[in-house]
Order: C-alpha cells, then structure tokens, then sequence
C-alpha cells in the first residue's frame, strides 16, 4: 500500500494549477448557489460534491477520451473538470429542465448531481466513443454504480486480447481506456462492493477506484460502518506483492493534499491503464462541508471539534494555503479568482434558471388567454375565472400547473360547445402529447433497431432437419451467434468448460476460444454489471443467471441501472443486454420459482421472453442480437432434453416479440399462458375435447411487450370466455395478463362468464414430483377449472364431476 506525501509537482505549470483552484470554486459555488435555490423553492432536492474538489481535479488530469466513468452524485467538480458538464447545464438538471440540450444528461429526469454522457446521435446509432470522455449514466442507489464499472473494465481487456474487436476503433483502440469508479466511504460497506472489488482482481481489469472518505454515511460514522474504520486497511490483502502478481494496486492520500492527490493519480492510472491491473486509491480526510444533502443539517451530528476540522482541512482552504506558501500565485490572484468564480456561477443560474422558465412561460401564458377566453364565453364564468386567477398568480409555475388548471376548468364547461372550449382542448390535447414525450418517452428504444423493428423470419424446416434434444437447438444458435459477430460473449457459472448445466454452450469455449464463453465466480449482481458496462461499450453480451430464482441477487441491478437506462438518459445511452435464465416447474423451492410479477413490475424497460421451447428461443435470441434493447429470456428448465428439430436457418430466423401464437383453434373458451405451462395446458384442452368442449389455447410469447397488436381479444370474441393461466403466486403474471386483455384491450365487452385466473399456491413449490404437482397447476387443474367455467355457463351441458 502506497502512502502519497506532500511535494511540488514539478510537472505541473502555475497555470494549470490556478486553473484547478478556479474550477474548484466554480464548483463550490455551484454547491452553495444550488443549495439556496432549494431553499427558495425553485428546486426540488438538492445534493452535492463539495468537498471533494482536490481529488477530482487530481482525477479528471488523467482521464482521456475514451476513458469511463462510473460514479455517483459527488462528482459534479469531475465533469467540471474534464468538459463535459458546464455550470449552466448543472444548474438546468437543479431545475429539471426538460430540454435535452439543456440539461443532456437526463433531460430533466434525474435529480440533480446525476451525470452521463450522450453515448447515441438523435436517431440512436453509436457515436465515436474514443472522440469524448464518456460518463455512464448515473443512479442513486449506493454501491450500484460498482457492478457496471467492472463491465466498463472487463470491455477494455476484451477489446486488447480479442484480436476480432481490433477493427472497433469508435469504441476502443487496443484496450487502453481506464474505467473509473467513484463510491462513498459509507457505500463500500454494500455488498455490491466487495463484490464488484473481488471480481474485479480475479478478472485483471483496468478499473480504477476512488474511495471519497468523510468519515460519515450520512449521520452514521466510520466506526459503524467499516472493520477497522478503514476501507483499505481491510482490503490490504488485494494488495499485489510483486509485478505481474494477481491483485491490486492500493493508495492512500489525503483528500486535501493537491500535489499529492496529482501524483498519486498519475502513477496510479499508468498502472491501470498499462498493466491493466485494478487499482483502489483511498482518499482520507475528505470534508463535507454543507452536509449530506438539502434534507438535513450535519451540525445535527457533528460535534463542535470535527466542524472545526473540518473547516481548517477544507480542502480549498489548503490549496489556498499550498499555492501561497510555494508562491505560485498572491493572495490578491487568489482572491480575484474566487470572485470571478462567484460572478461566473451567478450568471450560469441566471441564464440556466431564464431558459428554464422561459420554457414554460409561453405555454403558461398561452393557457391563461386560452382561459379567459373561456370564462367570457361561458356560462360558468366564476368558476373558470376563479381557476384562471389562481394560476395567474402562481410564483414559479411548472408546467403542470397550466395543465391542472385548464383540466379543472373543462369540467364546469362540459355541456357547452362554443369556439373558445374546442380552442382550449385542442391546446390541452397537444400539451399532453408535448409532456408524454419530456417525460414518458424512451422507456424503450425508439430508433429503428428496436426489438419490435426486427422482421420476422420463419424457421425452415425439411425432412433431413435433425431431430434432437432441445439443448441442442440453442448450442446450434449460440454457435452461430458467436461465429458471425465478434462482439458476442457469454460469460455466466459453469458457461465455459462445461458449456453450462444444461449444455446449451457445450465445445463452444473451445471452439471460440475462453474470452468468448467465460465461466464467473458465484456473483449474479456483477455477472449482470459485467454485461451492462461491456453492453454501454459496444460489445454484445450474453449474461447467464443460473435459475430463475437466483435472479433476486441481482434484481436491483437489472431494476435501478439496466431497466431505466435509455429512459433516464432520454435515449442517450443504450445497454443491449442479453440476460440468459433458466426456470418454471421440477426441483423445489430455490431451483423451480416463476417470479413472474415480481419481474414484470421491477424491470419495466427490459423485454422478458418467454419461448415454450428451445427453437422459439434460438429465434428470440437471434432477433434480440439485431436489436438495440435488453432482455430477459426465461428459458424453460424442463424443455432441454425434449425433442425437437433444427431449423435448416438456424442462424438467421427470428422470432417477433408482442405477438402472441395460436397453438390450438377452439370455439369455447380462450386459455392464455406461455413457457412450460403450453404443454400442460394442451394437454388439458385434448382432454376436454373428449367432454365436448373446444378450447383455443394461446402462447402469449413474451410478457413484455405483451400482445402488440391485441391479437388475444380478436380470439375471445369468438369464443366469449376466457381463462389465463401461469405457475407464478396468485395475483402474479395471470392478473397482469388479464390486466392486459381485460382492461386495456378491452375484451370485458366479448365476455359471456366471468373471466378467471389460474396459478400456482401462494408458497413456493414443494420438491419432487408430487410436491410439483400439488403445489403448480397441473392438467386435471386446467380441466376442472374450464370445465366449471363450461358448467356455471351450460349447466345441463356439463353437469358437475363432483
């Protein structure tokens, strides 16, 4: 472990140095300005990185484009630094500025303190990455940032070993970029971390990471949060013993000790960059100096003496105290830089907050003619004068205010139809449009490699097609995938040597070499990061999760980063992300879950597939390779040994997503399911064909996007009834799907019998055979269930079995 001790960086020149100290104070005014403008009420929350200046600006000197970032909502003096976030812009997300060129890194949708640079052009294609310093999008969840910066790392080991990838030069040129994370002290108490830290010493990554140590988790000291109070006091085992030795690269430097911090920085990115050896710089003694956020006052928890500390060790104070004492500048310098650094953030509000507001001016100015107009033409004019002047004195209005006051106002005016009320819908009805596109657009992609962009291409067979385990089906995709795109890898536990549990990657590590199909630690939340920054790299992987139950480790990630990645950058960053998992039915309660609404409702900006078989997976797989959108693909754990055929185009066809498949024609009853309750289901409806009644049986295919083109209530209209089946809790996936068709698609108009649901028991599933038949839905379920269906309809028809 290196320690960093004071001295005069001879390679840095006087005028570098005072242009830190400005961009230091710029950045702490920033802070002090930003906390006023919450308090005044003109934004939101406010949370900050003061105090921790000197170590970004030490930072920022040794990124390069091409480089990543990774951090948290600290490092607004970092972006400062390195040019991509201007103070104005920093003020436009205080605001949330809803303008993307305003406020370009999340267009208004994140809290303030959230950076990310702009990965895609306006139609979502790849920008040169190694033209700009790239930022990952941010999130506030503390430690998640840690997952994704490992893949960020793992991208550029990819890029220098593979010699396929050599060609990308938009995304990489020969390995050499540096991913550098930033975490909290407190945060590296999650286990996140420690996860994200081991892996990234086992895989040997150009990942660098600085811990900002205040001393405090909010209110909460060191002392509770850390062994020994000390990050790297507790990871000194990482430390590699010799070059070429497996490990890390450890320092510690005081956070307001410039001239250190500049040439801990620099040794430490030359081996990371280098090397590619991981590097973890601890920076101790960091202040805090407005506390953790607008929410909350530290003096509530700090005592006197550490206040006094911390307001002798500011780390602008001791610059200030350095650059004077080496007599690099005069107090007089000094003291104009700091009022020009005042002046420049005041002007940067002003012009942030004027944009911001006259935004919004012309709609709110526009609503309000539009409402008197209405209140002289109407009947009820009290009442919308009443609402119109209400709004007329709103301080600082936003734009919902318009949108709320003329909603009311249209309420009072519902029986009257004159000009001036069609002018006020028709401004309603476009303001609407206007806001579902600053805030409800890219929950998806929306450029024309999208999932739902992909032409369908049917599987060919004929009959020299081979008849094999379905296992076989999917080695035969995998194969083909990783033979025509350079940029695919699977990576996952027990995916490489034995080419997974259950085969589907059997001889492709040695026929495409480790690189390609990696086996992982035990780690599902970095196995998924891992994915995400390689996927934010231009790489495209595969990512296993070994069973569908173990999908709970990393559902925070898949929810929090991957899920809402291009919405909370407003289609600037995209992680096309193949998450590969296997579940439904057999082996008891940790291997056989189908958390499906779980799923369903914590992943919403994912697509999640469910094929029945192996083939319609090998299709999803290949059309989700010629999209630009994450997914989950549920494959079914009973199907790899079943039989089915090869299509001769294993490579090429595709399976469309949203659109559901009639797998039996019936006239009696619709049943809607997917995965390995198709089987079940058919089984059950040529059972009742016998008892007279016809069942349509419908494999909805995939639950997000669900039925695109609301194919499903076009079924229950000739049938007038229906019953939606799954093997999730009750209230799971069957009340979604039903959700789905009942209301949105509106299919309660067709229905002659109460629309019902099928599940499993509320407990998880019991082992062995018997416990899977007592505790999912089996045939004689699905018999019974539309049978009494058939009888509450037609009871002479189908008098009760018992």
């Amino acid at each position: 472990m290196q320690t960093a001790e004071v001295s005069i960086n001879k390679k840095l020149t006087a005028e570098e140095i005072l242009n830190d100290y400005r961009i230091g104070w710029e950045s702490r005014q920033a802070s002090l300005t930003g906390r006023k403008e919450v308090f005044m009420g003109k934004a939101k929350f406010g949370i900050f990185g003061d105090g921790k200046e000197l170590a970004q600006l030490a930072m920022a000197k040794y990124f390069m484009p091409g480089d990543w970032r990774s951090g948290y909502y600290r490092d607004q003096t970092f972006m400062f630094a390195i040019g991509e976030l201007t103070l104005q812009q920093y003020f436009a997300q205080l605001y949330a500025h809803t303008d993307v060129e305003a406020e370009p890194s999340t267009a208004g949708r994140a809290m303030n303190g959230h950076f990310g640079t702009r990965s895609l052009d306006d139609e979502g294609n790849w920008k040169n990455l190694m033209e700009q310093k790239n930022s990952s999008s941010d999130i506030s969840p503390t430690a998640s940032q840690m997952p994704r910066l490992l893949g960020l790392a793992y991208a550029s080991k990819l890029y220098r070993q593979n010699p396929a990838l050599q060609n990308l030069k938009s995304f990489s040129v020969n390995g050499n970029e540096v991913a550098f994370g930033t975490i909290g002290n407190a945060s590296t108490s999650e286990g996140m971390f420690f996860e994200a830290i081991n892996a990234g010493g086992v895989l040997q990554v150009p990942m660098l990471v600085s811990v900002w140590d205040d001393g405090y988790g909010i209110s909460v000291p060191a002392e509770y949060q850390t062994t020994k109070g000390s990050i790297s006091e507790i990871l000194a085992g990482f430390q590699r013993n010799a070059e070429g030795e497996q490990g890390y690269e450890i320092f510690k430097v005081k956070g307001w000790d410039y001239a250190a911090l500049c040439e801990t920085y620099e040794a430490a990115v030359r081996v990371c960059r280098e090397q590619h050896v991981p590097v973890l710089i601890h920076v101790e003694e960091v202040t805090q100096p407005q506390g953790h956020s607008t929410s909350g006052s530290h003096e509530r928890y700090k005592s006197k003496e550490r206040l006094e500390w911390e307001a002798a060790y500011d780390c602008l104070v001791k610059m200030r105290e350095w650059i004077l004492d080496n007599e690099i500048a005069t107090e007089e310098q000094l003291n104009e830089i700091e009022a020009g650094a005042k002046e420049t953030v005041k002007v940067a509000r002003s012009n942030a907050w004027n944009a911001f507001a006259n935004a919004i001016k012309d709609d709110h100015a526009e609503a309000l003619q539009l409402l008197d107009n209405m209140a002289a033409a109407s009947e009820h004019i009290t009442e919308v004068a009443t609402i119109t002047e209400e709004l007329r004195k709103t301080a600082n209005p936003i734009r919902s205010d318009a949108i709320r006051a003329v909603r009311k106002a249209l309420r009072y005016v519902r029986d009257e139809r004159n000009p001036a009320k069609r002018e006020l819908v028709g401004w309603l009805e476009q303001a609407l449009g206007e806001n579902a596109d600053r805030f409800n657009s890219y929950l998806f992609s929306q450029s024309e490699s999208s999932a739902l962009e992909v032409e369908e291409v049917k599987p060919e067979f004929d009959e020299n097609s081979p008849v094999v385990d379905g296992r076989e089906v999917l080695q035969a995709c995998f194969d083909a995938m990783l033979s025509r795109d350079p940029r695919v890898f699977a990576i996952g536990e027990d995916v490489g040597f034995i080419g997974d549990v259950n085969q589907a990657f059997a001889g492709l590590q040695e026929k495409h070499g480790e690189l390609r199909v990696t086996d992982t630690g035990i780690r599902e939340v970095t196995i998924i990061g891992q994915g995400i920054g390689a996927a934010l790299r231009g790489l495209r992987p595969i990512t296993e999760i070994q069973y569908l139950d173990y999908l709970l480790y990393a559902i925070q990630i898949l929810s929090d980063d991957l899920a809402s990645l291009q919405y909370r950058t407003k289609g600037g960053q995209k992680a096309p992300l193949i998450v590969r998992t296997r579940g439904h039915r057999l082996e008891g309660i940790w291997h056989s879950g189908s958390p499906m609404g779980m799923i369903l409702h914590s992943i919403r900006g994912m697509h999640v597939l469910v094929p029945r078989d192996m083939t319609q997976a090998a299709g999803f797989y290949n059309t989700l390779l010629k999209a630009d959108e994450p997914a989950l693909v549920i494959e079914c754990l009973n199907g790899y040994r079943l039989k089915e055929r090869i299509p001769n185009n294993i490579a090429e066809f595709t399976v469309p997503l949203g659109q559901p498949e009639v797998l039996r024609q019936g006239t009696d009853i619709t049943v809607v399911t997917y995965g390995s309750m198709c089987r079940i289901v058919l089984e059950a409806a040529n059972q009742l064909e016998d008892f007279g009644v016809s069942v349509e049986v419908i494999d909805v295919q995939t639950l997000l996007p669900f039925d695109v083109h609301h194919s499903i209530v076009d079924s229950i209209r000739k049938t007038n009834r229906v019953l939606f089946a799954d093997e999730d809790v009750p209230g799971g996936a069957s009340a979604y799907m039903m959700q789905q068709v009942v209301d949105e698609q509106g299919a309660w108009r067709w229905l002659d019998s109460k629309p019902q649901c099928l599940s499993a028991q509320a407990h998880r599933p019991a082992y062995s055979s018997d416990g899977d038949y007592f505790s999912k839905p089996n045939s004689e379920d699905v018999f019974e269930t539309i049978y009494q269906i058939m009888h509450e309809a037609e009871p002479e028809a189908y008098p009760t079995i018992y």
